[in-house]
């Protein structure tokens, strides 16, 4: 394949197709080696390992990044997961302001931000997806970070959960207090009398 994305099998032009479609080419089997096909591999392998060395050397030579991980609290991957975060809400959402906490009480790093002038602050909480989170711990952090002595007494605590991918994928979750799980039906049989008479209603109307 030539630089102008011209292919060339046999002796015989075959007009150039565009980009993503050379799949549709069924070249003999002959015209290229495994030895060559194997290199190209290997080629491609490498440019990809040297692209994400360089992304992860950017990252971990990042000021912010070096001054999370100066804090001493938390995992590594707890820190990572915490810059991935604070870089996406500054850089991706245009967030207002947004500050890093080191916690040693609660061992982890969490943001403090608010998304535009004059709203008041959020608490988010970076967790990696192999970190363990339980009802109890969800409460400590609720209670650690959302408690203001100066706050209304019946104000209710919410902070923002940002669960990370291992693609640097991140999802957000509002997480706040006295929502409670209702009870699963004593009978099964009682879930489906409930679906019944809902549809046997709309039938009659």
């Amino acid at each position: 394949m030539s630089a102008e994305g011209d292919v060339v099998i046999a002796d015989a032009s075959v007009t150039p197709l565009e980009v993503g479609d050379v799949s549709k080419c069924a070249l003999p089997e002959s015209s290229r080696s495994e030895e060559e096909e194997e290199d190209d591999d290997d080629e491609e392998a490498a440019a990809s390992g040297d692209a994400e060395t360089r992304r992860s050397n950017w990252m971990v030579s990042h000021p912010t990044f070096t001054e999370m991980m100066a804090l001493d609290v938390g995992d590594d991957t707890q820190v990572y997961a915490a810059f991935l975060v604070y870089l996406d809400l500054l850089e991706a959402r245009n967030w207002q302001y947004v500050e890093y906490v080191g916690s040693p009480e609660l061992q982890i790093i969490y943001l403090q931000g608010c998304e535009k002038e004059g709203e008041s602050f959020q608490v988010i909480c970076p967790a990696p997806v192999p970190m363990s989170l339980s009802h109890e711990r969800i409460k400590k952090i609720m209670n650690y970070t959302c408690y203001d002595e100066d706050s209304e007494e019946n104000a209710v605590m919410s902070f923002i959960l940002a669960v990370v991918e291992s693609d640097s994928t991140i999802v957000y979750y509002r997480l706040t207090d006295g929502l409670v799980v209702p009870d699963p039906p004593d009978e099964i049989e009682d879930i489906d009398n409930k679906q019944w008479r809902k549809k046997r209603r709309k039938l009659l109307r």
